[in-house]
């Protein structure tokens, strides 16, 4: 059985015809531009914002490091907050630092799970400092209601960790008019490097039902891509880390803005929410798990879990067929501080895929080698280092 990461590129996708339903946010706003990786985005909007090295801005210290990145080489001073063991930021501390004067406060909504926008919002307003919502892992999930995005004064999104297109990244422009998108410097994305992500995602489907021949096949692209690179010949890689600002013009394809009506996003979110309630329930009691609840507001991004060694347990889950993804191991080193629970989360949380392409018997075997593999963390070792009852 073959479980890849990220959702597969169903090649039906490309005869379909567009769906009836309206887009759902941020694709249905006038505000959004679109990039072929979130980072670039973000670094576009602190550079048209002018932030300079006297802007300061507040950033969570559990964080993926491309976003850093990003708003480091646009200018910007960067002071790290803590993030709880449930992921939500430490609004006390959020709030004693908006008090010193930062320009702009940058908030992450971890794998799905919002922040208290309500909070966080009213804060800013009391000490004048811009909002800005990082919700690349939080597509398709809102806060009472709205779409995580729609409070701050700009927000990110990116759409290839939960949707089968080859790139794309969304800035939206909540405070600004739609006509000064206008001014960002689009490249157009290489055809190469968009033709070599679809192949992969489509073979990702392939294999998912035929995973000798899929195999296979990947192992060809495999050998091929192996040939490009010593060729010296040229790719936009997704998902990588690091942020080269040679790179930051390029546009999201014309492919992924043509899958992107073709989707059915109730589906999608519907399907995540079941399987992750599935792993769930299928877990709890049996192994320790991060203090967080499925609310209605909720599309999940994957599931989270709790392993003594992210590396060893990779492994052991890819001898089973299940592709998993070692979650932020590392940051900016900046914003290193031993007994955080950032520390604890970066070390210890291993990406558990629970996207749309996967069944109940897929969730079920996941399941079942998670348990008897015995890969996770002991509830002591919890217990000590992030004080879960």
């Amino acid at each position: 059985m073959y479980i890849p990461a990220w959702p597969s590129l169903n090649p039906r996708y490309f005869l379909q015809r567009d769906k009836p339903t309206s887009l759902p946010y941020p694709l249905n706003s006038p505000g959004s531009s679109y990039f072929y990786v979130a980072r670039n985005g973000i670094y576009h909007l602190f550079r048209r914002l002018g932030f300079t090295a006297n802007d300061t801005v507040l950033v969570p210290d559990y964080h993926h490091g491309n976003e850093i990145y990003a708003i480091r080489a646009a200018g910007a001073a960067l002071t790290y907050y803590p993030v709880q063991r449930n992921l939500i930021l430490d609004l006390d501390a959020v709030r004693k630092l908006c008090r010193s004067g930062p320009r702009a406060l940058y908030i992450t909504h971890f794998i799905g799970w919002p922040q208290p926008v309500a909070e966080i919002d009213a804060i800013c307003r009391e000490n004048g400092v811009m909002l800005i919502e990082d919700c690349a892992l939080a597509f398709l999930s809102r806060y009472k209601g709205a779409p995580l995005g729609s409070f701050g004064d700009h927000s990110v999104f990116c759409l290839y960790k939960t949707l089968p297109v080859p790139n794309g990244g969304v800035l939206v422009s909540n405070a600004s008019k739609p006509d000064e998108h206008a001014e960002f410097p689009f490249v157009r994305s290489s055809r190469m490097s968009v033709g070599a992500r679809s192949l992969e995602l489509m073979l990702q489907w392939l294999r998912m039902d035929h995973e000798w021949c899929g195999r296979a096949l990947f192992a060809m692209k495999r050998r091929i891509g192996q040939g490009l690179s010593a060729a010296s010949v040229a790719r936009a890689p997704v998902g990588n880390t690091g942020f080269d600002t040679d790179a930051a013009d390029i546009a999201m394809s014309p492919l992924s803005r043509k899958l992107l009506p073709r989707f059915d996003y109730d589906w999608v979110r519907s399907d995540r929410r079941r399987n992750f309630t599935f792993l769930h329930d299928a877990l709890v009691g049996r192994v320790a798990l991060l203090p967080i609840s499925l609310s209605a507001d909720v599309c999940p991004l994957f599931f989270p879990l709790l392993v003594r060694d992210k590396g060893h347990a990779a492994r052991a889950l890819w001898r089973q067929g299940i592709e998993t993804v070692e979650f932020w191991n590392h940051g900016d080193p900046a914003a290193r501080r031993d007994g955080f629970p950032a520390q604890f989360l970066r070390r210890h949380v291993l990406e558990i895929p629970i996207h749309q392409d996967l069944t109940l018997a897929h969730l079920e075997h996941v399941a079942k080698q998670v348990i008897e593999l015995q890969l996770c963390l002991e509830p002591r070792r919890i217990v000590r280092a992030l004080g879960v009852a």
